[in-house]
């Protein structure tokens, strides 16, 4: 089968323009003033990126299981609610008074608590978990081993042992959302986790109990969000970052790879902490200068002092 080629020369090498004429694809998305450069079939678009992005669902590939089916071996209860066109696979467990939109897929082995809901159109992969009162919007897609709906975790301690706080609330999903493998989002204490319509969430990503993360942010894989941070809308938030508890971030912050947030974000732009990798004789060096700072900012400190002390008693008029 002959493919689908995509030419975004915004961003392309050098070495693509030197291959483009050997392009053996069927067609070939391509922006209006590079047409001319290729051999095949041109599909005119205005971004030949966002166009391929919209059609390369077309090629994604069905999941082996019959659509608008119900696998014998699905448990669901008699209070559920099953919309038109739903595919159920095998193994799927499905609790009291849930509720499933209609054109719904849900993957082999996944659970559904009571009282949960999955909007038109969404589709939740094989082996997903939603405890009690999970509730997710319309065309979102749930990756494997995702975890919604699990306890925050809340103690609090007592004569040196720890206490558990019960989490009484949900999990709140808007539309548009898409949730990567191995991520947990945890349920609220009283009031709900939210996450608003169109965010994006890669694998192994922690959300903590009551965080509302605004529409259409970006997180990357590997981040933790500790508990009552608000994100605003529209961020981006890259790997392996640490977001502490009860911060507000301001819509349109962008925090670059392993950062620490530890403060409110209060104006918008882009955030960083931490160093970057480099050769290790020279990172120990680092480190020795780091455990100094304190030293060396006191005594800078001292000799400003000493400075003023002195620039006070010097007589403007001794002729120096």
């Amino acid at each position: 089968m002959r493919t689908l080629g995509i030419l975004r020369f915004s961003q392309c090498k050098t070495p693509l323009f030197a291959t483009v004429e050997k392009c053996r694809a069927g067609a070939v998305l391509v922006s209006e003033e590079h047409k001319a450069l290729v051999p095949t079939a041109c599909l005119i678009v205005d971004d030949p990126y966002i166009a391929y992005a919209r059609v390369s669902r077309l090629f994604s590939g069905a999941d082996g299981v019959q659509m608008g089916s119900i696998a014998s071996s699905a448990v669901i209860a008699p209070t559920a609610t099953i919309d038109a066109d739903v595919t159920i696979a095998p193994n799927v467990v499905i609790g009291e008074n849930c509720k499933i939109g209609s054109g719904v897929s849900v993957g082999a082995n996944t659970v559904l608590g009571n009282e949960c809901e999955i909007g038109a159109g969404s589709v939740i992969q094989p082996n997903v978990t939603f405890y009690n009162d999970v509730k997710v919007g319309e065309d979102c897609r749930i990756h494997s081993g995702a975890v919604l709906g699990a306890d925050g975790f809340g103690f609090a301690q007592n004569n040196g042992q720890w206490l558990k706080i019960y989490q009484l609330g949900g999990v709140r999903v808007g539309s548009r959302v898409e949730i990567g493998a191995g991520t947990t989002i945890d349920r609220g204490a009283l009031d709900h986790t939210y996450i608003g319509d169109g965010v994006i969430i890669d694998n192994q990503v922690q959300i903590a109990h009551n965080v509302v993360i605004g529409d259409n942010t970006a997180i990357a894989g590997c981040t933790a969000v500790a508990g009552s941070t608000h994100i605003g809308e529209g961020c981006t938030v890259a790997g392996a970052c640490g977001i502490t508890g009860h911060l507000e971030i301001v819509a349109g912050t962008h925090i670059t790879a392993m950062s620490l947030v530890s403060k409110n974000i209060d104006s918008a732009g882009a955030y960083s902490s931490g160093t970057v990798a480099e050769p290790h004789s020279q990172w120990k060096r680092n480190v020795v200068r780091f455990r100094q700072l304190d030293d060396m900012s006191r005594k800078l400190k001292k000799l400003e002092a000493e400075f003023k002390q002195y620039k006070a008693k010097v007589d403007p008029n001794d002729g120096c």
